[in-house]
């Protein structure tokens, strides 16, 4: 079975058991690793059966594929940041630098950014932001995951956290990575194998150290397991009816905003 997902750690952590077989009566998993950008796009395209992508995409996919329950990046204070240099206080006529226009990241930059006008706004690869704000390329990043563990070290600072506006907006947790997998597979099998996945991880939690490491380029163990605390969460293991309610409050959002073609049905 084809599935996509990214070498972050939260995701190496969860389907660690399952790409190793661990898993009993799951089925077996031809692992390609991308960021989230390729995965939204790759899936869009139909190339896997199964896949880690953004909420924000969920309006492109949902006609092939089915929402898992299980496995997705969804939570509290772990929302996006917009990091700017320590002279810039406002996006208003600067340059932004985003990671992708599919990514529920940017989705909320947009929402929360209404009324501003920022100058220019460029996809540049994740990676690559932090960096170029600091070095004045661009006035204003937009960036996810473990950058919100690293940005000091770049002299950054955080202008919004888009995870805090969103709660503090709705008190509702917010809805990061989903797992889709096509409607024609047998969609309830592989939500018990990435369920399972999920709670093999938290009993064996240093089976996938290697794994996680293997795939986590340069970070250091002690933002692996800071990331892992954040992002893999009961949420994880069951999205339940606050993370279905969060879901579709985003969708909702920007569907109402003119963001997304349709507001889909996700259960």
């Amino acid at each position: 079975m084809r599935i996509a997902f990214s070498p972050c750690p939260n995701d190496t952590f969860v389907f660690h058991a399952w790409a190793h077989g661990l898993v009993p009566d799951a089925p077996p998993l031809d692992v390609t690793f991308a960021d989230i950008d390729v995965t939204n796009t790759a899936t869009e395209r139909g190339e896997f059966d199964v896949a880690k992508v953004s909420y924000a995409a969920l309006p492109w996919l949902l006609d092939d594929y089915a929402l898992l329950p299980a496995g997705g990046a969804l939570g509290r204070g772990c929302g996006p940041l917009v990091l700017t240099r320590g002279d810039v206080d406002s996006i208003d006529g600067r340059t932004v630098a985003v990671p992708s226009e599919r990514s529920t990241a940017y989705l909320l930059f947009r929402l929360w950014a209404a009324g501003h006008r920022p100058a220019r706004i460029d996809v540049v690869p994740f990676a690559s932001i932090m960096p170029a704000v600091r070095d004045g390329r661009y006035d204003a990043g937009l960036v996810i995951h473990e950058a919100r563990f690293t940005y000091p070290s770049y002299g950054l600072h955080a202008l919004v956290d888009l995870g805090e506006w969103w709660e503090r907006d709705t008190g509702l947790p917010i809805p990061l990575g989903a797992i889709v997998a096509r409607r024609s597979l047998d969609v309830d099998a592989l939500a018990r194998a990435a369920r399972a996945s999920v709670e093999y991880a938290w009993a064996h939690p240093d089976a996938s150290a290697e794994y996680v490491a293997e795939h986590a380029d340069e970070m250091s163990p002690d933002v692996q397991r800071r990331h892992i605390d954040l992002y893999v969460n009961e949420f994880t293991r069951e999205l339940g009816d606050e993370g279905y309610a969060a879901a579709e409050a985003l969708l909702t959002r920007a569907y109402g905003a003119g963001l997304t073609p349709t507001n889909p049905t996700l259960r």
